[in-house]
């Protein structure tokens, strides 16, 4: 069989996926770009959407909001899970798996189930909250779980998980004969990890944190069950542009969602240019 039948077979096998994709994914991605640059109820193209979104405080806010919740979720998961990773790949076979499967279920339990379960904990008269009252913990009594710091504690929950099983096979590459060496040339284990482990990882925790900042900036039904329309978020502002109860502005929430893309595009670039600098600087 000649190479160019193999290649016309391997094409005619992913023809399915190319379909599913571009019906899927690219079409609708092109007609979101479209709409964002048209005029509500009407023919023509416009910039109003993307300069409403920029000066007016409502959807600043929801830019902000979403960066900052995104950003910090995403450093303290990154830094739990590294801690998790590295405990995962020091213990034996039989922990590790038992790891995996918890690490598993958990990364599964998010959305309104989650909302929930958080409701129950922390809500105005969850368990935890009563809990505080009556041993008088105030800083437990006073919790108020719908706040912006309410919601970035959820959306740690959910990043853990997901950021250390990323992060698991990434310590395959840290070998026993580098601590070895280092111990022998009088190094401690901070100093392995500050110079040479950390820096073996780095390409790896960074794209970890490209994944952990896309997945919390897109989150949407979380925050909807805990907060619904009560607080200013990108996906909960796109939501409603779609799904409004009176009227619906599709051409603002393509704008809307254009924003968001743009906000993971420019994380992974910058992540990406941390590494490949810190590459450099390594050479």
């Amino acid at each position: 069989m000649t190479r160019t039948r193999k290649n016309y077979i391997y094409l005619l096998v992913l023809l399915p996926f190319l379909v599913v994709a571009l019906l899927y994914e690219i079409v609708p991605l092109l007609m979101i770009v479209f709409n964002s640059f048209m005029p509500e109820n009407a023919i023509g193209f416009t910039l109003e959407h993307y300069v409403d979104i920029f000066t007016k405080p409502l959807y600043q806010k929801a830019i902000w909001n979403s960066i900052r919740i995104s950003l910090v979720s995403s450093l303290i998961g990154i830094f739990i899970a590294f801690l998790g990773a590295k405990a995962a790949n020091s213990a034996g076979h039989k922990m590790q798996n038992a790891f995996l499967t918890v690490l598993n279920m958990t990364s599964n339990f998010a959305g309104v189930p989650l909302a929930f379960a958080y409701m129950i904990l922390l809500g105005n008269s969850g368990v935890m909250i009563e809990f505080g009252k009556v041993y008088g913990i105030d800083a437990l009594a006073n919790f108020d779980l719908y706040t912006g710091t309410g919601l970035t504690m959820i959306y740690v929950y959910f990043q853990i998980p997901l950021s250390t099983l990323l992060l698991i096979p990434a310590f395959e590459g840290i070998r026993k004969e580098w601590m070895e060496a280092s111990t022998l040339l009088g190094a401690g284990p901070t100093t392995f990890w500050t110079q040479i482990g950390v820096p073996v990882l780095l390409p790896s925790i960074l794209g970890t944190i490209s994944v952990l900042f896309a997945n919390a900036l897109a989150a949407y039904a979380t925050a909807y069950a805990l907060l619904m329309n009560n607080y200013a978020l990108l996906p909960i502002n796109i939501s409603g542009m779609f799904v409004g109860d009176v009227t619906q502005r599709k051409e603002m929430g393509g704008a809307l969602s254009v924003v968001m893309m743009l906000l993971m595009v420019a994380a992974i670039f910058i992540n990406n240019y941390i590494a490949k600098k810190n590459r450099k600087v390594g050479r």
